[in-house]
């Protein structure tokens, strides 16, 4: 479980001392919560996230326990250090916008023909309630020859689940190298 601090004052100076001391800026909420604006060290963040294996996660804020997912994160444009996140409680039976990350599985057969599989989403929107969530689609990519893609339509969705997104949209291809 993620470790973090609750933020006291949300002064500029005090954004910058609580950087400098190596943490990571965050807001949590949800509908019908209160925000709470919280630090987590950086570098235990950076970890965390690295080794998750679900969406949703747990995090210890001031001693309350609450699971939320990544809803948007901010980096410095120079550097890429990591600046802001946000998080959002996950509430059971709350419908909300998800992010499901997607994964090929399988060699693309366009790979011996010069061809370059590209990842076109990373990650889908998706609205549904915390059960209902996939933990990431997993699309099989071995027929994918050179200039193939896999759409949105072609997504296999769980029951409860919707995609906003235009079913015309790649999610992942292999495209011709120059």
């Amino acid at each position: 479980m993620l470790e973090g601090i609750v933020r006291d004052s949300m002064t500029k100076q005090a954004t910058k001392s609580l950087r400098r001391d190596g943490f990571l800026i965050a807001n949590i909420y949800g509908k019908g919560l209160e925000n709470v604006h919280a630090a987590f060290k950086t570098n235990e963040f950076i970890k965390f996230l690295k080794n998750k294996t679900t969406v949703a996660f747990d995090v210890n804020v001031g001693g309350n326990v609450l699971k939320v997912v990544v809803q948007e994160y901010q980096k410095c444009p120079i550097t890429s250090d990591l600046l802001h996140v946000d998080l959002m409680v996950a509430q059971p039976g709350v419908k909300a916008t998800y992010y499901v990350p997607v994964k090929g599985v399988g060699t693309p057969k366009g790979l011996k023909n010069k061809g370059l599989f590209v990842y076109h989403k990373k990650r889908v929107p998706v609205k549904t309630t915390i059960e209902n969530l996939p933990e990431c689609f997993e699309l099989t990519i071995d027929h994918l020859d050179t200039g193939d893609n896999i759409l949105v339509r072609d997504l296999v969705l769980p029951e409860g689940v919707q995609c906003f997104l235009d079913p015309r949209v790649p999610v992942v291809g292999v495209i011709k190298a120059k």
